[in-house]
């Protein structure tokens, strides 16, 4: 028998993995199930952005391996692109690098900064990729509770016990916190007070903040940056993606950006791990990072339309929401009388052959909730509630 290794214990397929086989196979019964759980943009690209790519793909010496770094082209493009909307100024050269999609630099940096004994810190709820990469270095998660009481935010007293907690052996300290906001799945903006309170929580502790930043554009008049706290491209590396704001998920195009020291820190990995991207996907992201207002006014104008929707849907359902919320998704709590979101997850699957994601996927903090997708037509939405209502 062959063993796998022991990073891998404790480490599951990832739910959306097993989920969609389930509904493969409900689909193939007939069921014809609308999908509603997860955040994939169904809306295209800016047609300049395909054109730049059929354009570049067409000539014949941009197939070869590229710079680690990335194309100069697509670092000065993340560099200005952040200056305009961010307000926040990277050197192209030094502090910007690209990736195959934000999720793969998650991996990264658990690979360049962590490992056996560290200590986490990591949100409940919050993104299950923050804890798997983790625990795939080696190192241990330690959850930090968000509840809806504080608006989703950290009780910094809290995490101050959870530090000196982890400061004892066997471990060898907290070494990273990871945070996220605009929040995934609750929705919740950052204030700058919070900013500036995390910054001044990783230099009073000496530990790296990872922000996980790919929603700020989605429904959200007022991007936001951490990286434009004073001091903080030392203390904080920023994950960016296109997948979202740009509605190019599948081309995998995503930006970590920091200081000189950690962006060489986080190649030393990185080098050993893959090469460069296709340079035309490179040049096309570039194109994509220089639209205007426009673009984002017109594909938060479909996002609104189709939020209301979703508001419609969970009256039906009787839950509970915010309307203060951003971002690709509604998180919203269950009905009282309910055992958890798992259970109205599988009601409305199995009965109504609709699928919404179970907020306990996101940690035991969600699992009150569920979590809707905004991700799918008006049509789409209006079957939905239809079923539903049935």
């Amino acid at each position: 028998m062959i063993a796998t290794a022991k990073r891998l214990d404790g480490i599951g397929e990832y739910y959306f993995s097993t989920k969609l086989r389930e509904i493969d196979e409900l689909n193939k019964q007939g069921k014809s199930i609308i999908n509603l759980g997860i955040g994939s943009p169904d809306l295209p690209p800016h047609p300049d952005v395909i054109k730049v790519l059929q354009e570049e793909a067409a000539k014949p010496g941009v197939h070869g391996y590229q710079n680690y770094k990335g194309s100069p082209i697509l670092r000065k493009a993340f560099a200005d692109w952040y200056q305009q909307w961010y307000g926040v100024a990277l050197n192209a050269d030094t502090e910007v690098l690209p990736l195959i999609g934000s999720k793969e630099g998650i991996m990264h940096i658990c690979m360049t900064y962590f490992e056996e004994g560290v200590a986490v810190l990591v949100p409940n709820p919050g993104y299950p990729t923050y804890s798997s990469a983790v625990k795939l270095s080696g190192a241990t998660p330690v959850y930090y509770n968000l509840e809806g009481e504080n608006n989703w935010m950290p009780d910094f007293d809290k995490l101050d016990e959870l530090v000196a907690q982890y400061a004892q052996a066997p471990f060898k300290g907290v070494r990273g916190l990871f945070v996220n906001y605009p929040h995934m799945p609750t929705g919740q903006l950052a204030t700058p007070e919070l900013w500036q309170q995390l910054v001044a929580f990783a230099e009073k502790h000496d530990i790296l903040i990872i922000h996980d930043n790919p929603y700020s554009f989605i429904l959200n008049d007022k991007p936001a940056s951490m990286l434009s706290v004073e001091g903080a491209k030392n203390r904080v590396i920023e994950l960016n993606s296109l997948s979202k704001s740009h509605n190019m998920a599948g081309w995998r195009l995503g930006v970590l950006c920091s200081a000189k020291e950690r962006i060489e820190e986080v190649l030393r990995f990185k080098t050993n791990m893959d090469s460069g991207m296709f340079l035309p996907m490179q040049l096309a992201a570039a194109k994509a990072l220089t639209l205007g207002a426009d673009w984002y006014n017109e594909v938060n104008k479909v996002y609104r339309a189709r939020r209301e929707k979703v508001y419609e849907m969970l009256d039906v359902l009787q839950c509970t929401y915010s309307k203060d919320q951003v971002g690709l998704f509604i998180w919203a709590a269950i009905p009282a009388g309910e055992k958890d979101g798992y259970a109205v997850s599988d009601k409305v699957l199995y009965n109504n052959n609709v699928f919404i994601t179970p907020g306990g996927i996101f940690g035991s903090n969600g699992d009150k909730y569920i979590r809707i997708s905004l991700c799918g037509s008006i049509e789409r939405f209006e079957e939905a509630i239809k079923r539903i209502k049935q």
